[in-house]
């Protein structure tokens, strides 16, 4: 399978990086993904005489997978000319045979990225069949349009009209072979989320509950029950509790991670073994089923560590898992919401490697504890507890630590929601709106992107411009005019004199600023600025005064951010209904010490992955702005003497 970038200078072509075993990069695996799902219409498809809506057949994904077209222009400044502006377009070509499209459609599956509509539990791809995208698949689009600035309006309907998956954790791996590092603390933030806050035991309701609620139960964590099978501890007293099949197991880390695959969710388990926080129970299968077991190894601290130097997962129908004493201590079940953050007795640091003797006969070298490069992080979320110390003087921690109390509020969907509230009953929500505001304008300026195939062909034609010849360069002319849009919009309400929104800010930066709209009116029109701004007049902006505002919002929103930190925050933590979701806490993870919290476009690279550090692994989790605002309803803006924008409708990248 081929990919080849294109310009107008150049061009170059190269076949996708696969590891040992055949399959894509994980990265590569996504974005062709996100790509291609991004290029098909999804639409409505029948088979077994059943209709099955926002769906894909096999020969659609085949046809757009052979000619794909993957076009990002990113604006920067001009290296001869730094004020100056350009705009760099570049095109990827993906090109396959019909039995590649397929198999690289099966890695999806197995991804569970997409997943059959007529027979979900099916694990096979099939030559004649249709496709739906999973919650986690949905998830994945989600920060690809977001992070590439790519107008996902013709998809609205499907986050909409789908489960989609809040939080995704994802797990570090290694740039030259794509596998997982294993680490304690990494083995630990997945443990933590794969049993959830608390045991997540199957309700004992007869209600039948649809394909949405089973699912955000299962979000929860594995699914628990006492021994299914009856087998009772060494003591002869009690059944075993919490309880779950292998396979479930396998099932949930694939939904709810980014784990590829049974084989890596098995390794995961197998790894959970190692570290004993599982252990096996019973596994009733016949003398001639065949079984499949994954073993793991790695070196073991000795001492009393519950760790042991070999992990081994069955994978097979029969067998049943329960969560140790160990596990529970991990898990931290046994704490009171409101407590205090305690690690396990038995807990390391040491960052241990891992081999799969069931697969390769390879021996990697484990790092010993002394040279151990994982440090335990106190998380954002741990940080919104006000009983947070740290050794720095008191004024310098209350300021930082309100600084990223602020940050993780604007990143969580119910925090965020829930301090608009709050800023809308103390009368400054425009604070707030204003930052998302710049925040999204500065985001959709900097990259626009399109994809395309021949077989599903989207024109944009571009009237007047004959150099807007590429998919790329045609998104980024039309995008122009949005911008400029969006531009006008943020002055006219938070900025101008007695806007309906008008900010509290600094007479200065308001001066600034309306003096560079003065120089730039007259410049342009040849007529002085009167403290408003039309669309028509912006409608002659270049790139370079565009970018020019960018950075006096930017300031503003700077001052805006601070004035939000030092005032509202420290009054926001002390109201009742904060401190009532605090004590909640089912959807807020401010236990996960080892999980770092990033919005839903995730790190350009991800934490621990840069080229100036080790690889020394971890886990971080993004969650969805889609699916809180279906949660939530879409978030207010402050109401404007024009009412609702644009008629009451909202496009893609509305939703902060």
């Amino acid at each position: 399978m081929q990919a080849q970038a294109e310009s107008p200078q150049a061009s170059s072509s190269h076949m996708m990086k696969t590891t040992k075993r055949g399959r894509p990069f994980l990265k590569d695996t996504l974005d062709l993904f996100a790509t291609l799902v991004v290029s098909l219409q999804l639409t409505t498809h029948k088979q077994f005489f059943r209709s099955f809506p926002n769906s894909f057949s096999t020969d659609e994904a085949a046809a757009n997978l052979a000619s794909l077209k993957f076009s990002q222009s990113n604006r920067g400044p001009d290296p001869r000319e730094p004020s100056r502006v350009i705009t760099t377009t570049t095109t990827t070509t993906f090109s396959m045979t019909r039995d590649m499209a397929k198999a690289m459609s099966q890695h999806f599956m197995d991804a569970r990225l997409i997943e059959n509509a007529a027979d979900p539990s099916s694990n096979l791809f099939k030559d004649r069949g249709v496709y739906v995208l999973t919650p986690k698949g949905l998830h994945v689009l989600e920060r690809f349009i977001s992070r590439n600035g790519i107008n996902g309006d013709h998809l609205s309907h499907v986050f909409m009209s789908q489960p989609i998956c809040m939080k995704l954790l994802h797990l570090e791996r290694r740039s030259v072979d794509d596998e997982i590092i294993v680490s304690q603390s990494v083995i630990t933030a997945l443990f933590r989320r794969f049993v959830g806050r608390q045991a997540n035991y199957l309700s004992q309701t007869n209600q039948p509950q649809d394909a949405t609620a089973m699912y955000h139960e299962r979000s929860k964590g594995i699914q628990l029950q006492d021994n299914p099978e009856g087998k009772t501890s060494a003591s002869g007293k009690n059944p075993f509790r919490n309880c779950f099949y292998a396979l479930a197991a396998l099932e949930w880390l694939c939904d709810f991670t980014s784990v590829v695959g049974r084989e890596e969710a098995a390794e995961m388990a197998a790894q959970f073994v190692r570290f004993g926080l599982i252990a096996l129970v019973s596994d009733k299968r016949k003398n001639n089923d065949s079984a499949i077991i994954f073993t793991v190894r790695g070196s073991a601290p000795g001492g009393n560590s519950p760790v042991s130097q070999t992990g081994e997962f069955r994978c097979t129908a029969k067998a049943i898992y329960r969560i140790t004493d160990e596990g529970v201590r991990t898990a931290r079940w046994d704490l009171s919401r409101t407590g205090g953050l305690r690690d396990s007795p038995n807990s390391s640091s040491a960052n241990l490697t891992t081999e799969r003797s069931s697969l390769e006969k390879e021996t990697l070298k484990a790092v010993s504890p002394s040279d151990a490069k994982i440090h335990r992080r106190i998380s954002l979320a741990e940080k919104m507890n006000a009983s947070y110390h740290s050794e720095h003087a008191v004024d310098k921690r209350t300021k930082e630590s309100n600084t990223e109390r602020l940050q993780f509020i604007i990143e969580n969907p119910t925090l965020r929601q829930l301090f608009r509230d709050f800023l809308r009953d103390n009368f400054c929500e425009e604070n707030l709106a204003f930052y998302l505001e710049v925040e999204d304008f500065k985001k959709k300026f900097n990259i626009t992107s399109s994809a395309s195939s021949a077989a599903f062909q989207r024109p944009m034609p571009i009237p007047g411009n004959p150099k807007a010849n590429t998919p790329g360069q045609q998104a980024m002319e039309q995008h122009h005019g949005t911008l400029i849009t969006q531009a006008t919009l943020i002055y006219q309400t938070y900025l101008a004199p007695s806007s309906p929104c008008e900010l509290n800010i600094d007479h200065g930066l308001r001066n600034e600023l309306s003096a560079y709209l003065s120089e730039v009116m007259q410049a342009l029109t040849g007529t002085p600025f009167q403290g408003r701004l039309e669309a028509d007049q912006l409608g002659s902006f270049n790139a370079t005064q565009l970018q020019t505002m960018i950075r006096l919002y930017e300031r503003i929103q700077t001052h805006v951010f601070r004035l939000m930190a030092t005032d509202s925050v420290p009054k926001f933590t002390k109201t009742p209904r904060f401190m009532a979701l605090r004590s909640q806490n089912d959807d807020l993870d401010f236990l996960d010490n080892d999980v770092q919290y990033l919005s839903s476009s995730g790190p350009t690279v991800p934490p621990g992955l840069t080229q100036d550090q080790e690889e020394v692994g971890g886990a971080y989790v993004t969650v969805s702005q889609k699916g809180a605002a279906v949660n939530l309803g879409h978030e207010a803006r402050p109401r404007t003497a024009g009412g609702d924008r644009e008629g009451g409708r909202r496009g893609w990248n509305d939703i902060s």
